[in-house]
């Protein structure tokens, strides 16, 4: 007796399946934000969710596992040397799923799939202060009274 798979099928063949996740895993990498249907956003945290957890060790050997998983020397190259170390604080969940208006054609629920965290924080650099300007006198106001006079009672 063959017992059921829990992962989707998308109808699609292994092979194909698995190369629709491996480049939408591709995309988010590098573009780290990608707009999909949610049955593929949530394969595609499942298998992006490994692949994060392996840059983090940032070792030769997990690198080359990345590229073989990502068929993409430049986005295994980002995921080790950028978001790896900017996602180091994390154990897990480093994906939200934001879900947006159904798709036109056959009214597929359409997400948001991006990182928790920003990823593109740039570094607060102070900045110098500025001179203090100190306004100029005006001199289209009424002049100013000196002397008051007294007021006379009738």
């Amino acid at each position: 007796m063959t017992t059921l798979s829990s992962k989707p099928k998308f109808g699609r063949l292994s092979g194909s399946r698995k190369s629709l996740i491996a480049n939408l895993s591709r995309s988010l990498i590098l573009n780290e934000r990608i707009k999909t249907t949610l049955p593929k956003a949530k394969e595609t945290v499942r298998y992006t969710e490994k692949l994060v957890t392996k840059a983090k060790d940032g070792s030769l050997h997990k690198r080359r596992q990345i590229i073989k998983a990502l068929s993409s020397v430049e986005a295994a190259n980002k995921l080790v040397d950028e978001i790896g170390p900017k996602l180091n604080h994390r154990t897990s969940g480093h994906f939200k799923i934001t879900k947006n208006q159904q798709q036109r054609g056959d009214g597929a629920l359409m997400v948001t799939l991006g990182f928790v965290d920003d990823l593109k924080k740039k570094e607060s650099v102070p900045k110098p202060a500025k001179p203090i300007k100190k306004a100029a006198k005006s001199t289209h106001l009424a002049p100013k009274v000196t002397k008051k006079t007294a007021r006379k009672k009738s």
